[in-house]
């Protein structure tokens, strides 16, 4: 603190005091203008604290809230007592605030405490103001309230700031910030520090219920387990609630999730779930369990006679429309089999398929193993070399189980080859020997299966006399192309006929319309005769 005085020139010495509150002064420093000594009084508070320079400013260390007084410098002459005193105030920043004592959660519609925001060692005391979200918060009966109190320690003389805050929640302030401010008085005036910002849980009853299905609810199928999950839309969720199953009034008081395994088709219904302590807020939701029926009539293994009829059904009998599918070995069909005369080829391996496309997993399958038997038949054909040198028998067998082929000759004659046969397709094959008979011999060809032991005879000339060859059996194969050929004939020879009618509507249409026109000009000659006739008579009339 510099003297605020013209050091005179006859100073005799100067000095510092402060006033009491009650005006008295305490002297608490001296100097000499001679003997540049400086003096200190006794005086406990400024006790190694004072410092006093040739120009008699005071300086005091480690200043205290207890200096903010008036100090008075003093100079002195022989005969003058010149005074300039200073006011001194102190300033000391309070601690940044702090919200302490924060509510572990807030709930809406209800005024509860929030937490108290803290500010020590402030000197002058400081004001705190709380806000929310950035915008202050003013004090509003029933929603905001907020009490403040200071209070100074005895020994340091700083105050400590508290501000309590009251506030009633709403959805709104869901990861809203809370924060709050001191503003203090420092030497350069007014200053304000913010605290941390404190983001609160907000509480709230749930408003709504939903239910959820897991799986998906559009692919349950018969045998899956489901599970039913309740949800309410408060916080915190509520963790019990009732679930309603179909058919039953009673609920199944469970947590969030119930489960029920291996559900039949009769589970298909409306499921609902509510509140414990709030029935009227329900859920619901429709549930399908899906299934899928397959029979088969007849299924397994069947044995059949040739040319006997067998009906084949499969039913189906689903939750939605479901995809049909008919194989055979493994083959598709592009139609149900149906059998009125029952072949050889049509013995296999039959399965029925059925899916539900939109449900993974839904498939039935049945099938058919269909055995074709029939006794033996026989019939043998005879060709004769281009060479003249030997002669071809063949013995064609059908019948399944596939026959056994035995050929005995007599006669004589040698035998060239026996062993050659046909593989055995569709009941059929054939076996073939080849000879060269020195006269007219016989064989015979035997055909046994489990049903039946057929025999059958040709006779056959010495390869030296010529005979008419019989033809070949046709195969089934050979038999497909004829058929197929025949098909193509016929429809050429319809097509021709079409075109024929066609050809004679178009030529009738023609000639009618000529005889139409002919009639036209007949008639039209057939005047003109008239005309001339009458011309004749007149002519004769005048004559």
């Amino acid at each position: 603190m510099p003297c605020r005085l013209d050091v005179p020139h006859n100073l005799m010495f100067g000095k510092w005091k402060y006033e009491k509150p009650d005006g008295s002064p305490v002297f608490i420093a001296f100097r000499s203008s001679t003997k540049k000594s400086v003096q200190y009084d006794d005086v406990p508070e400024y006790k190694d604290r004072l410092s006093l320079s040739e120009n008699y400013t005071l300086s005091i260390s480690n200043a205290r809230i207890s200096d903010e007084k008036r100090f008075v410098c003093m100079l002195v002459t022989e005969d003058n007592v010149f005074e300039a005193p200073t006011t001194v105030k102190v300033f000391k920043q309070p601690s940044k605030p702090e919200i302490v004592s924060k509510a572990p959660f807030l709930e809406t519609e209800q005024l509860k405490q929030l937490g108290d925001c803290i500010s020590k060692d402030s000197y002058p005391d400081g004001n705190i103001t709380w806000y929310r979200n950035g915008k202050v918060l003013q004090p509003l009966e029933g929603v905001v309230v907020i009490i403040f109190k200071k209070q100074m320690d005895p020994v340091t003389q700083l105050y400590t700031m508290t501000s309590s805050l009251e506030y009633k929640a709403t959805k709104a302030d869901i990861q809203m910030p809370f924060t709050c401010s001191v503003t203090y008085f420092g030497p350069s005036g007014q200053k304000t520090v913010h605290s941390e910002q404190a983001i609160f849980d907000i509480y709230y009853p749930t408003e709504q219920v939903t239910i959820q299905v897991l799986p998906s609810k559009n692919a349950i199928k018969e045998g899956d387990n489901i599970t039913l999950k309740c949800l309410g839309n408060g916080n915190p969720p509520p963790e019990e609630f009732l679930f309603y199953l179909p058919g039953q009034p009673e609920g199944i008081r469970s947590s969030n999730t119930y489960t029920l395994t291996d559900v039949r088709r009769n589970a298909t219904g409306d499921y609902k779930c509510s509140l414990i302590d709030k029935r009227s807020m329900i859920a619901s939701t429709a549930i399908t369990v899906h299934y899928l029926d397959l029979s088969l009539n007849p299924s397994g293994e069947v044995t059949k006679q040739i040319g006997d009829a067998l009906p084949v059904s499969c039913t189906i009998s689903a939750s939605r429309n479901a995809t049909v599918v008919w194989m055979k070995d493994n083959i598709r069909l592009r139609s149900s089999p149906s059998f009125s005369s029952l072949h050889y080829q049509d013995a296999g391996n039959y399965v029925c398929e059925t899916a539900l496309q939109e449900v993974e997993g839904l498939k039935k399958r049945e099938s058919l193993t269909l055995i074709v038997e029939g006794k033996p038949q026989i019939k043998m054909t005879k060709k004769t070399d281009p060479s003249g040198l030997s002669k071809t028998i063949i013995c064609h067998v059908e019948g399944f189980p596939k026959p056994a082929i035995q050929w005995t000759i007599t006669g004589s004659g040698s035998v060239i080859n026996q062993t050659e046969e046909s593989p055995y397709i569709n009941g059929r094959y054939y076996s073939k020997i080849i000879i060269s008979p020195e006269e007219n011999v016989t064989l015979t060809c035997t055909a046994e299966n489990q049903l039946e032991r057929t025999v059958n005879s040709l006779n056959v000339s010495a390869i030296s006399i010529p005979e008419h060859d019989e033809a070949d059996e046709i195969s089934d194969e050979n038999r497909e192309k004829v058929n197929d050929q025949a098909k193509l004939i016929v429809g050429i020879v319809v097509g021709l006929l079409l075109a024929a009618l066609v050809a004679g509507v178009v030529y009738w249409l023609y000639m009618k319309k000529s005889k139409t026109a002919s009639k036209h000009v007949n008639k039209d000659l057939g005047n003109l005769e008239e005309n001339k006739k009458l011309e004749e008579n007149n002519h004769k009339t005048e004559a």
